[in-house]
């Protein structure tokens, strides 16, 4: 008896979502609680594993399908898989009549495999799959093709080709997160007043602190000492002398967070997403370095999930970690400003009329000039600055 693989219950706001990867293909033994599809929605990918033992029947839907919350996509029966190898067996032995119907009848061709399979009368059985599970990918049947027609090519004419090497275009469908991303970056700068204040911080004194103190704070904590953990202490103490710079706009309203969320952008194979430390002004340094190390293992496997990644008062940006000497971050709305790190950069600095080598970052604070106004932006990347160059400031809270 066949079981529904359904759609799993989608995070609140998201309408539908997409089939993005098939993992095992029809007839595949699979183990219980073993992914079978990973499912894109425009914040999270959500996995839906096996129920039990088994294998799958068919797919109802395909890869790159628009899905809603609980629907059918596949159907699944337990059991092992040897129990359908027999009409396996038959299937493959009965060659289909051509090679479109071939390409027609296979349920493991992605919708974009099939096109170029069927455009070009390739016949499945002879492609070379070079995908996970070796499975044959858009551009496996891409380069059979253009192998197929380069023959065709050179008899229908004799003059050579003046363009040496191949000049080949690629075009992919935007994944849903990129497309909320680049909704959310446009509407950005639509909709709010944003400008950017720059600084520079000695980054010295923290290097210090992290030479003395790591392998005694690894050993102990059991987490490494980075700087982000004082960068997060040293916004959130700015935050709390500039609340406006905390604040968001809502319609004509001005709302004042009495919190301290901060959102760390961190990369993931996605995209850029942005997982939130709540509560950060309650945090000790290593509760912070082992939230942000969660988060960035999380975004590696695209595990990170909806309540992870919604909220936010304020949002630190590093792109230091890519070799960015200087830029201007996009503000994350609804909120009103964003803090660039960016690399460590040693330069020849006048400290008390001598030149001195330092290791200096530029920090880039991008904020709304609806709500906060050019003092109060100087002001406070300049605490900011002040902090991180004496984070005694930081215990003395002065």
């Amino acid at each position: 008896m066949s079981i529904d693989i359904k759609v799993p219950v989608l995070p609140e706001s998201v309408a539908d979502a997409t089939i993005a990867t098939w993992h095992k293909k029809p007839g595949e033994a699979v183990s219980r609680d073993e992914n079978l599809v990973d499912i894109e929605t425009d914040k999270v990918v959500l996995e839906v594993v096996a129920p039990e033992d088994g294998f799958i029947d068919k797919f109802v839907k395909e890869e790159g399908d628009t899905v809603l919350a609980e629907e059918v996509i596949a159907l699944f029966t337990p059991g092992a898989a040897e129990t359908t190898q027999a009409s396996t067996d038959n299937a493959a032995s009965t060659e289909p009549a051509s090679a479109a119907e071939a390409a027609a009848t296979n349920d493991a061709l992605s919708p974009s495999v099939r096109r170029v399979v069927g455009e070009h009368g390739l016949n499945p059985a002879t492609l070379e799959g070079t995908g996970k599970g070796g499975r044959i990918t858009k551009e496996d049947a891409q380069k059979a093709a253009s192998g197929a027609s380069a023959p065709k090519a050179q008899s229908t004419t004799s003059m050579p080709s003046p363009v040496q090497g191949a000049r080949e275009e690629r075009r992919e469908p935007m994944t849903r997160l990129r497309q909320r991303i680049a909704e959310r970056l446009v509407e950005a700068q639509q909709t709010a007043a944003m400008l950017t204040t720059f600084n520079e911080v000695n980054m010295k004194p923290l290097m210090d602190i992290r030479k003395r103190y790591k392998d005694e704070f690894e050993k102990q904590k059991g987490v490494r000492l980075g700087f982000m953990s004082f960068f997060c202490k040293a916004v959130v103490e700015a935050l709390k002398r500039f609340p406006e710079v905390n604040a968001s706009i809502d319609g004509t309203d001005v709302v004042y967070h009495g919190y301290y969320d901060v959102g760390v952008a961190v990369s993931s194979p996605r995209g850029l997403v942005v997982p939130v430390l709540r509560d950060v002004d309650l945090m000790s340094i290593a509760d912070i370095e082992r939230g942000i190390n969660e988060y960035a293992k999380k975004a590696k496997d695209n595990k990170l999930g909806v309540e992870e990644l919604t909220g936010g008062t304020f949002t630190i940006s590093n792109g230091g970690v890519f070799g960015s000497l200087m830029s201007t971050p996009i503000i994350n709305p609804p909120q009103s400003g964003i803090l660039g790190m960016h690399r460590i950069q040693e330069r020849p600095m006048a400290v008390d009329g001598q030149v001195v080598i330092l290791p200096m970052m530029y920090l880039a604070f991008s904020y709304d000039h609806r709500i906060i106004d050019g003092k109060e932006s100087v002001s406070f990347l300049k605490t900011v600055k002040e902090l991180l160059e004496d984070p005694s400031r930081l215990l003395l809270n002065i």
